[in-house]
């Protein structure tokens, strides 16, 4: 490898004394198992809300070190302990959704979230193994072309798979790092590549000579450097006056908002707390804020509020069910109200949350599959886009912002965004804090400030550089005021969406590909 063996790494000196995570013969490998779950389960630690983010470079760098001169089957199981610790820790919070709102019992629940956490764990396992398989040789390409690129499309698979579940993408835990700086260009998955060439680029500085990890660590150092430099570019402009903003948490418990002698309280409720704020130019109500169905109280609740909202120069937007009577479709739904009335009708559904898979098979089976409003529609592609005061909005309900190749359907004709939010299924977890870090990616990916209004919490103002300019406190009743600017133009990202990253990582893996067996290069 081009090292005297007085500079042998530690990691083979180690091995030498039959230590952890080898494989050779006679040397034990629970240590190199137990690493490799251990990395993962820190893997949360550099997300929301604790954002130490050189985690995200240091852990799959741990990743591609265990996983050296193993044999396919070994790395694969490496790598799927490393996604049992990413998942487990970071994404077990679906337990409450299906125990305490699902109504299964604690083991069917914990049976559940732990088939959830093993499947999605089975990303990176075939990410390692895969390398380990068709990349044996040790070679400085490996870690910097091939892990790299491979981990990406690994991850724009798992949020494409089976509707996609893009949740802990490395990219996203970069939103308070200079790597952000790429954001606005090469989208979340572009950051995600970068996180992880700086992990090859570690490793490589860690395990090459003494010239190869000067160069390492200096390209390392310039593309942290270079891409601070490019958070500093505003890739948008301002158009017009910053619009005042009001997003309404109700805090409708969720064990009870589906309940009907609730529903008289939470119409009250809402009413209420928009009454004191007439004087913004922006009302926004979080996703289901209303649980009757539009038809219901259109004539009578919704117009007398359309009518106050004209009188006072005000627009709405109205988290609610919908029911086409003619079709017999249910849809998740957002209402605007005031100087017009229009729908946007949610079109990426949660499945087992907003609609069932192999329905005919699973509904009825468990009672986590009748949960309420488990039966809608998606809505139809290329809806016009809601207008509120005087600009488009890209509207998204919840779920819908982790996929940044749709919320740029809408764009650059947008010129802001509006997120409506439902995270009451997961009680005091890490999902909220880390559904608002995507809020934030898609802010800065867009150039576009964001509105984020959710039933309990966490509601946010959003600049168009992904900073948090005003939050809430969760499981409160609260209205967070503030200012929004409507912005005009376009980021790179905008323009090519994910193609760009997708297409520039089959490039490395097919330059690293090329090279397979190159020595200490």
């Amino acid at each position: 490898m081009g090292y005297t063996p007085e500079q042998k790494p530690f990691y083979e000196r180690v091995c030498q004394k039959k230590c952890f995570f080898s494989d050779s013969a006679g040397a034990k490998t629970w240590c190199g198992d137990a690493l490799a779950l251990v990395a993962g389960l820190l893997g949360p630690l550099a997300f929301s809300p604790y954002n130490f983010y050189p985690l995200a470079v240091i852990l799959p760098a741990l990743l591609f070190v265990v996983c050296r001169n193993l044999s396919a089957r070994r790395a694969f199981w490496r790598g799927w302990l490393f996604g049992l610790g990413w998942f487990g820790a970071g994404v077990s919070w679906v337990y409450f959704a299906i125990h305490d709102f699902g109504y299964a019992s604690v083991p069917l629940a914990l049976g559940l979230t732990t088939s959830f956490v093993a499947f999605l764990s089975l990303f990176p396992a075939i990410l390692s193994g895969s390398v380990a398989l068709l990349f044996p040789q040790e070679n400085s390409r490996k870690y910097l072309l091939v892990w790299p690129a491979a981990w990406v499309m690994i991850e724009w698979f798992r949020g494409w798979f089976l509707t996609g579940f893009p949740w802990l993408n490395l990219g996203y835990s970069q939103i308070e790092s200079p790597l952000r700086g790429l954001a606005p260009i090469v989208g979340a998955y572009g950051v995600s590549l970068a996180v992880a060439f700086s992990a090859g680029l570690i490793v490589v500085a860690w395990r090459w000579a003494q010239r190869t990890r000067l160069i390492a660590l200096g390209s390392l150092g310039i593309l942290w450097a270079s891409a601070l430099l490019l958070s500093l570019v505003s890739w948008t402009t301002p158009v017009g006056k910053p619009l005042q903003v009001s997003l309404i948490q109700g805090n409708i418990p969720q064990a009870i908002k589906w309940q009907p002698e609730q529903i008289e309280a939470t119409l009250e409720r809402y009413w209420q707390l928009t009454a004191k704020h007439w004087e913004s130019d922006l009302i926004v109500w979080p996703e289901s804020a209303l649980t009757v169905f539009y038809h219901q109280v259109a004539n009578g609740y919704l117009a007398a509020l359309a009518a106050e909202a004209r009188v006072h120069g005000t627009d709405l937007l109205i988290g609610l069910p919908v029911f086409h009577q003619e079709t017999g479709k249910y849809y998740n739904g957002m209402l605007s109200l005031g100087s017009q009335q229009a729908f946007y009708y949610k079109r990426h559904l949660v499945p087992f949350g907003e609609y069932i898979p192999f329905e005919e098979y699973l509904r009825g089976l468990i009672r986590f599959f009748d949960l309420p409003m488990s039966s809608f529609s998606a809505g139809p592609e290329g809806q016009p886009l809601l207008q509120a005061a005087g600009y488009p909005v890209a509207t998204s309900i919840c779920y819908e912002d982790a996929f940044g190749e749709e919320v740029i359907t809408a764009l650059p004709e947008a010129n802001l965004l509006v997120n409506a939010t439902n995270n009451a299924w997961y009680r005091d977890s890490l999902a909220s804090h880390q559904h608002l870090q995507i809020s934030r990616m898609r802010a800065l990916e867009t150039g576009r400030d964001l509105a984020r209004a959710t039933t309990n919490g966490i509601s946010a103002i959003i600049d168009a550089q992904g900073a948090l300019l005003a939050t809430t406190p969760q499981f409160q009743t609260a209205v967070l005021t503030g200012s929004v600017q409507p912005r005009a133009g376009a980021t790179p990202y905008v323009f090519w969406g994910n193609e760009f990253i997708l297409g520039l990582c089959l490039c490395l893996f097919a330059i690293g590909s090329y090279y397979p067996r190159s020595k200490g290069s």
